[in-house]
């Protein structure tokens, strides 16, 4: 990979009078060495960025203001680094965030299985889905209060937790039910969607979690389980009522 950069990154020789002359007359140019002879590799900070995009996939301005400076001043220079791996940056300038993306194929079949030859799209559980569709619903409630680019969304673990069993309702052991939510914390702050509980108890909502799933399949989600939760009420209400029939 280094050496992908340093020769995308090299800057194209300049001309120099003291060169020998081509074939044709035109000046020659020099290409500049080093102390071995070898083409010196550009360790700029745009290589840097760019390394650090292919990386983690993204880059927030609030935690490297610098490279998320460097990707939004260059995105050509990006773009010619990206376009051998078929992705592209995109930049939410308002929130201060620029992410990695595939381009979209106007013309591919909707019908035929998502491929790209470095990123395979990672199938959520549906605990997964279901906390990424509160947290956005939770992120997206924040931006109307805040302003849109309002960063540290937060949220109490506690007031999570009650949110989550809204939907998939109580075990009946308040510590199976903690370690069940810590978990998918842990899964999805792997992914750069959420931060793992503070000592305060409390997570942060990252930024790039309004570009990650399409809102309105997050909302037919949530009133899916919204109706499983109530029809499992609904049932338990009968069956208590014939139980209590029944005595």
């Amino acid at each position: 990979m280094s050496d992908y950069f340093d020769e995308q990154l090299r800057p194209p020789p300049e001309a120099d009078d003291s060169a020998p002359p081509t074939e044709d007359g035109s000046p020659g140019s020099i290409e500049p060495t080093t102390e071995e002879g070898a083409a010196p590799g550009t360790s700029g900070p745009i290589k840097v960025a760019a390394q650090e995009l292919l990386k983690y996939g993204l880059v927030e301005q609030a935690a490297k203001p610098n490279l998320y400076r460097e990707l939004r001043q260059n995105p050509n220079e990006l773009q010619r680094i990206l376009e051998p791996f078929d992705l592209v940056m995109e930049l939410d300038d308002v929130r201060g965030i620029a992410f990695l993306a595939v381009p979209t194929d106007e013309e591919a079949d909707d019908d035929d299985p998502w491929q790209h030859p470095l990123v395979r799209r990672q199938r959520l559980t549906t605990d997964q889905s279901l906390l990424v569709a509160i947290l956005r619903q939770n992120f997206v409630a924040y931006e109307q209060t805040h302003g849109i680019g309002a960063s540290d969304a937060r949220i109490d673990l506690e007031e999570l937790q009650a949110q989550f069993d809204v939907y998939l309702g109580n075990s009946g052991s308040d510590k199976s039910d903690v370690e069940r939510l810590r978990r998918v914390i842990t899964q999805l702050a792997a992914h750069g969607v959420v931060s793992e509980p503070d000592k305060e108890n409390q997570v942060t909502i990252r930024p790039i979690i309004v570009h990650l799933a399409n809102p309105e399949h997050l909302a037919i989600l949530l009133a899916h389980f919204r109706d499983l939760a109530e029809k499992t009420k609904r049932v338990d209400a009968d069956e208590e009522s014939e139980t209590e029939e029944g005595e």
